[in-house]
């Protein structure tokens, strides 16, 4: 099956009705990188910080046009609001009049989203906290710079503002376009022991870009066994040990893997 083919396949769903309904209509019409699987499973985490009273905004570093940010967004609480940071300049100076379009058509309420035109790496948590309606951010997708010092700034300003509970969500880690990228979470990781990689989202193969959930150390019970069971076919159940600590890992499109084991 194409790689492009993939998400159109897979019967997968967040569980919200907002997020949902996005993601069958409009989801793939919004130019962007991000994966359906991957925002399902973003979506389903958001709803469940709402049933768990997880309350707080939530924010995006790289919205380009809002295709991830539009699915984050959908599922917000009463009383909270999505933040969207970029520069809004590539490829042209029209990618901000497409993202507000975009959210528009797709039902997105004006008063509970912003958009920032700013450089994240010129942002620091108090002036970002001011641009928030809770003061924290229980949901947090980094999808900036592919650089070492782009990432290792961006994750030190949603460290920042994170809610004690709360998701840090990062965009094409393991790609092979920036096989470096990893350092720079493990960098953070070393800086900040409370943190631990949670969950490995699997982009399209087992092989291919990911994104990664990362979450305190004391929250991880809050989603690790709801993800393991609500998406239980699509668990690689090899997992992965992540500096110390052994994440869960979700694919679309398991296979057997060597793993090195005796038969």
């Amino acid at each position: 099956m194409p790689p492009h083919d993939m998400d159109q396949m897979i019967a997968i769903a967040s569980g919200h009705p907002a997020i949902d309904r996005y993601l069958a209509e409009s989801y793939g019409r919004i130019r962007g990188m991000s994966s359906r699987f991957s925002a399902a499973i973003c979506g389903h985490a958001i709803r469940r910080q709402s049933e768990l009273g997880v309350a707080g905004d939530i924010a995006e570093i790289g919205t380009f046009e809002g295709r991830f940010f539009i699915a984050m967004a959908l599922g917000l609480a009463p009383g909270e609001i999505a933040l969207g940071i970029d520069v809004f300049d590539w490829p042209n100076e029209g990618v901000l009049a497409r993202f507000l379009a975009n959210c528009d058509a797709c039902g997105l309420r004006r008063d509970r989203y912003v958009a920032w035109k700013e450089q994240s790496k010129n942002i620091a948590p108090d002036e970002l906290r001011r641009k928030l309606v809770t003061g924290t951010v229980r949901f947090f997708h980094i999808d900036g710079d592919h650089d070492y010092s782009s990432l290792s700034s961006d994750l030190e300003l949603a460290h920042g503002v994170l809610h004690p509970s709360g998701l840090i969500c990062l965009d094409d880690m393991l790609h092979p376009g920036y096989p470096t990228l990893i350092t720079a979470v493990l960098d953070y990781l070393a800086r900040h022991p409370e943190m631990v990689v949670m969950c490995i989202i699997d982009r399209e193969d087992i092989v291919a870009a990911a994104k990664f959930l990362l979450c305190r150390a004391d929250a991880v019970a809050l989603y690790e066994q709801d993800l393991m069971n609500s998406f239980a076919k699509f668990h690689f159940t090899v997992g992965a040990h992540v500096m110390g600590h052994f994440a869960l890992v979700l694919s679309p499109q398991l296979r057997e893997v060597d793993v090195g084991w005796d038969a």
